[in-house]
């Protein structure tokens, strides 16, 4: 079956042989798009990362399931099922509840009831932390008050998925 249906042809105004002349015209009904990328979805389990690149600045709530990571700068509080990624040069300012923190940027702001909290090299938290466990790098810094080992009604939801 033909993807269009072909209707030029060849002139003494268009020189150019049948293949080298402008494409032909193809009816709506005949177009099929060429460019469409297909991705499988995930498994039921598994779920996806969304990203807020390095060129954005974005101010308002990231809420839902699945995986955060922030490259730019965002304004606003994060509550979110699965983990929470800030990468080096990235800047959030506001509330942090998510399963696994990982913080590279900057944190102004309280990171709430997280099973796991790493903070990387060149990581700032300015704002208290109350997690599972903590993982602070050299390098990094941090003003606030923090508590971890402490196991609340929050964080067993987060780490047990209910």
């Amino acid at each position: 079956m033909a993807l269009w249906k072909e209707t030029t042809t060849p002139t003494s105004s268009n020189p150019l042989p049948p293949a080298a002349a402008s494409p032909p015209e193809r009816s709506i009904l005949d177009q099929t798009p060429t460019n469409v990328v297909r991705r499988a979805k995930p498994a039921s389990g598994d779920v996806g990362e969304s990203v807020i690149a390095a060129n954005l600045s974005i101010e308002g709530k990231i809420e839902g399931a699945g995986n955060v990571r922030i490259a730019g700068r965002f304004k606003g509080d994060v509550h979110i099922d699965g983990n929470f990624n800030i990468e080096p040069g990235a800047h959030l300012t506001g509330q942090v509840l998510a399963g696994i923190v990982i913080v590279g940027g900057e944190l102004q702001g309280n990171i709430q009831s997280a099973k796991r909290v790493d903070v990387l090299e060149g990581g700032v938290i300015v704002g208290d932390v109350k997690a599972g466990s903590i993982t602070v790098a050299a390098g990094s810094r941090m003003r606030g008050h923090v508590e971890f080992g402490w196991e609340d009604e929050k964080t067993s939801r987060l780490i047990d998925g209910k």
